[in-house]
């Protein structure tokens, strides 16, 4: 005997689970629910009036949550892309670091490394390398922005004019290959477009909840060459846009071309020199 449809509140209730879960869409949901995706629709439509979700196309995302809640999503996930992006650090190396959850599992991963600099304006990265004599840590000085604890402001601009890191590995709240990193804030979106050109080499870490994903309207456009690391497998199949860029968590790590650059080279363990973007580069900016 089939269960009893749970009633409109109790479903929406675990509606907002199932989005907060990583489940989106509006056809995904309707099936889960065995409901009709006009009732999906103005299920999320309340939940947004109440503040819980963000609607987006074709869908919904949880509301902006403070980074220990983001953290425990996915957190193999990230904790795999923040293996694979320390693994292109080498010692001796500038490494700017945006404020977020994946970023701040870098930080762990190069929390033991030695003679890295590492400059942020992540509150997360502060905490995991603060107490560690092999990093030289620099701390970008602004307004500390909430809940998800970046440092922000004019001072934070002024400053990122006085540095040349080797490598910037940006965080991402949502990535849309044709608009670039969707942000909370437009001030947050500046910061960060900021930040993807500060650095010789450029890298997004997002898993694959955030592919595709606009939770936010404001945008940090990807207007430079960039790598993208991820844990989604087949992403030249679902996100094709992004297949020429991607550096799969858990794979061989391959260097190459962005989707603007055409190309790829394959690093080989502990280069001399290696291929990112179609560029050479020996480890530092400007040598």
């Amino acid at each position: 005997m089939s269960q009893p449809r749970p009633g409109t509140r109790d479903r929406r209730a675990m509606l907002l689970e199932a989005v907060r879960d990583g489940s989106g869409g509006i056809a995904e949901l309707a099936e889960e629910f065995g409901v009709s995706e006009s009732t999906i629709r103005r299920d999320l439509a309340s939940l947004a009036g109440a503040g819980h979700v963000v609607r987006t196309y074709g869908g919904a995302l949880d509301t902006e949550r403070s980074p220990l809640e983001k953290d425990r999503e996915h957190a193999a996930a990230k904790d795999a892309i923040a293996r694979e992006a320390a693994a292109l650090v080498r010692d001796g190396e500038v490494v700017l670091l945006d404020a977020g959850t994946t970023t701040g599992r870098l930080a762990r991963h190069l929390a033991h490394r030695e003679r890295l600099t590492v400059v942020t304006n992540g509150i997360t990265a502060i905490r995991e390398l603060a107490g560690f004599a092999g990093i030289d840590l620099i701390v970008l000085g602004g307004r500390v922005r909430h809940p998800n604890e970046a440092i922000l402001g004019e001072s934070v601009l002024a400053q990122l004019r006085h540095i040349s890191p080797d490598r910037v590995f940006l965080g991402a709240d949502g990535l849309v290959a044709e608009r670039g990193l969707c942000c909370p804030s437009l001030e947050q979106s500046v910061v960060k477009h900021a930040l993807l050109h500060a650095g010789g080499e450029a890298y997004v870490l997002a898993d694959h909840s955030k592919l595709g994903q606009a939770p936010f309207p404001y945008w940090a456009p990807l207007d430079r060459e960039y790598r993208l690391i991820t844990d989604k497998p087949k992403i030249d199949v679902m996100y094709p846009q992004f297949a020429e860029s991607v550096i799969l968590a858990g794979e061989p790590v391959t260097t190459g071309a962005s989707p603007r650059a055409g190309g790829s080279a394959t690093r080989t363990p502990e280069p001399k020199s290696e291929t990112v973007g179609g560029a050479a580069h020996d480890g530092r900016r400007g040598r």
